[in-house]
């Protein structure tokens, strides 16, 4: 079940466990998800961003129309703030930087995705090194822009894969963690009836 994180009467922030899906897929099999548990709660909960179904951590979701709307454009705008931790493969070259590389679906492929700078989309992502090991590195990452599968991709094209991820990482990275060490760790947002800016945090698991 989610770990729940603050609710209202307008909103509420869950932390998403890996390897629940945020949102129904396709199939009988994928019809349990983050959206659905948080609605036998709270019947009216509505979606406004998603999190990959292998990776971890805060979601916040509106409890009616009017605050829907209002968080949509908030993360339509980029006002949201969010981060993440991960493990990463390698040591990086340098402690900080920023990633600025367009990103579509591979359709032959999908649902990855591939840096492509002719038809992709602006992706953007800021990164920070917390502390490094023998052949992996604890990093901070910070998307600008919320494209599918961005960090994960990103991090890939630095060289420096995310540890346990299935679609961009290769041996021994992927067998070394039995989920993808990605998790999202804050999220601030402006509460959408009050304007009150609020910062939310869950502790990384891993």
């Amino acid at each position: 079940m989610p770990d729940y994180i603050y609710s209202d009467d307008s909103i509420v922030v869950v932390s998403k466990p890996a390897g629940l899906l945020s949102v129904p897929g396709r199939g009988e099999d994928k019809q349990d998800c983050l959206w659905r548990r948080v609605q036998q709660r709270f019947p009216t909960a509505r979606i406004v961003h998603r999190l990959d179904q292998a990776t971890s951590g805060l979601l916040i979701l509106a409890l009616s129309a009017e605050t829907h709307r209002n968080l949509s454009i908030q993360f339509q705008q980029r006002i949201p703030t969010k981060r993440y931790q991960a493990i990463i493969a390698g040591v990086p070259q340098q402690d900080s930087g920023r990633i600025e590389l367009p990103l579509r679906c591979d359709w032959d492929n999908r649902p990855r995705q591939i840096v492509d700078s002719i038809d992709g989309k602006p992706a953007i992502t800021d990164w920070s090194c917390i502390e490094t090991y023998q052949d992996r590195s604890r990093v901070h990452l910070s998307p600008i822009t919320g494209r599918s599968h961005q960090l994960r991709v990103h991090m890939q094209a630095m060289g420096h894969p995310i540890v346990g991820d299935q679609f961009y990482a290769c041996e021994p990275f992927i067998s070394a963690s039995d989920r993808l060490l990605l998790h999202a760790e804050h999220l601030g947002v402006r509460h959408p009836i009050s304007g009150e800016w609020m910062d939310f945090d869950s502790s990384c698991p891993f």
